[in-house]
């Protein structure tokens, strides 16, 4: 049996976990940067580097502003790399990806306060906050593709689900650098330097994570795609291939991903706003519970990946969905008794119903798509997204608890974005233990019939 032919799943356990930890290695690295600017800007950006406003939250939500420009620029690097990562290869674009974000946070940690350059502060803290949300965009769909395309098919939502769990990962590390440096310095010294030191600390995980990547290979389901593409010239692959060829893989996926994405940055982002800002609580004391819940969700996510592989992709994904829409309801009013642990409890399940949805992520959207194609329809359904999603969720949230004081439009709009992912559920396909190369041989069959019938009517 040939390369082409062989179970996607052929790939030995002693190197799929090295992929696996490659996979991780440079994605902890990639959210560290990126979740560091999320925290900095509740913290830190509102008060050094945009000017002065009316009152705390209009500062919040002007850096929450330009938090947002990263997610602008995740689509862009979605398509970019997408083309590349399907032209070229997943590990070269992933090396590329991770020096790109690392360069950008480096630089962040450098920039002079708003006192002292002006208007120039928040322009380049920007232009590097897109440049970090343009070489994200390319980074998802790498890691898991990795990692989807060497597993096996019945176990694809376990190993795929890893580089999700490096996510937490690296907002745990964000997290805790943030909280040792509040809790070790004064407010001034922390928010004169105290908050650049974690951003300079990128350039040491950045090399790590490029040198344990260079030491793996494609998936030869990968390297069969591309030989096809290189002698079948009238294949095509990238963004707009996907979009011609698999239009509703593409929108199942962007609906899958709407609650997830608002569910998140409510959940790990705006949360620290509603609890600090809005319950004067403590910055550390925020910061230590929302790295232990991290840490959890790290945790779980690999578990319930293997409930995806069990009992199927579907039931696990509407449960998240349904459980997730409930949880603004009860979870403001847990934050309003200002206990500490019922706070803890409140996030971590918070996270463990993100997770119902998040887990099984790569293996659905890996299975919507076809190899010569793959980075580029995963890349867009789950960047794409993002703009409408994530990186408005913190801002909507924390202007309707401006505006009315209260949790209830925030609630009401998480309830909603849950109904959006459910129909998206429902409409989704049952993809348990598909196989991607019969998806690649069922791909290739549907071109080759619009090949002969266009060559018929010419």
């Amino acid at each position: 049996m040939s390369v082409n032919q062989r179970s996607a799943g052929s790939t030995e356990q002693p190197l799929l976990k090295k992929i696996v930890s490659a996979s991780m290695a440079g994605t902890v690295v990639e959210w560290y940067d990126f979740f560091l600017y999320a925290t900095a800007s509740t913290i830190v950006f509102n008060k050094i580097l945009l000017p002065k406003m009316g009152n705390e939250y209009d500062a919040i939500i002007a850096a929450f502003l330009t938090y947002a420009v990263g997610f602008i620029a995740r689509p862009l690097g979605g398509i970019v790399f997408g083309q590349i990562g399907d032209r070229i290869g997943r590990k070269q674009t992933l090396q590329i990806t991770i020096m790109l974000i690392g360069a950008a946070t480096v630089l962040m940690g450098c920039l002079p306060t708003y006192a002292q350059i002006g208007i120039w502060a928040p322009i380049l803290l920007v232009l590097l906050r897109f440049i970090q949300g343009l070489a994200l965009g390319g980074e998802w769909g790498g890691a898991v593709l990795l990692v989807a395309e060497h597993a096996p098919d019945e176990k694809r939502a376990f190993w795929s689900s890893w580089p999700q769990a490096a996510v937490p990962l690296g907002n745990v590390l964000a997290t805790v650098v943030l909280w040792i440096m509040t809790s070790a310095l004064s407010a001034d010294a922390f928010l004169v330097w105290g908050w650049r030191v974690a951003f300079w600390l990128s350039a040491v995980v950045v090399i790590v994570g490029y040198v344990i990547r260079t030491k793996i290979d494609e998936a030869p389901i990968f390297q069969a795609a591309k030989a096809e593409l290189e002698t079948e010239k009238a294949a095509g692959y990238g963004v707009f291939e996907v979009l011609k060829r698999y239009p509703r893989g593409v929108l199942v996926g962007m609906g899958l991903r709407f609650a997830e994405n608002i569910m998140y940055y409510l959940v790990v982002t705006f949360s620290i706003v509603y609890l600090g800002t809005g319950l004067k609580m403590n910055t550390a004391s925020i910061l230590g519970v929302i790295a232990i819940a991290h840490i959890c969700h790290f945790s779980i996510i690999p578990v319930i990946g293997r409930f995806a592989d069990r009992i199927g992709r579907k039931p696990v994904y509407l449960a998240g969905a349904i459980l997730g829409g409930t949880w603004g309801f009860w979870a403001f009013p847990a934050f309003g008794t200002k206990n500490v642990l019922v706070i803890l409890l409140t996030i971590i399940v918070g996270l463990v119903f993100h997770g119902l949805m998040y887990s099984g992520q790569p293996a659905i959207m890996a299975e919507m798509f076809p190899t010569r194609m793959r980075y580029s329809g995963v890349s867009i359904a789950y960047q794409v997204t993002s703009i409408v999603a994530g990186s408005l969720a913190p801002v909507f949230a924390t202007e309707w608890l401006k505006a009315t004081g209260s949790w209830w439009p925030t609630a009401v709009y998480l309830a909603a974005a849950g109904v959006i992912t459910v129909i998206a559920v429902l409409a989704m396909r049952e993809t348990k233990g598909a196989s991607l190369h019969a998806l690649d041989a069922a791909d290739a069959a549907r071109f080759q019939g619009k090949v002969s019938e266009a060559g018929a009517r010419a």
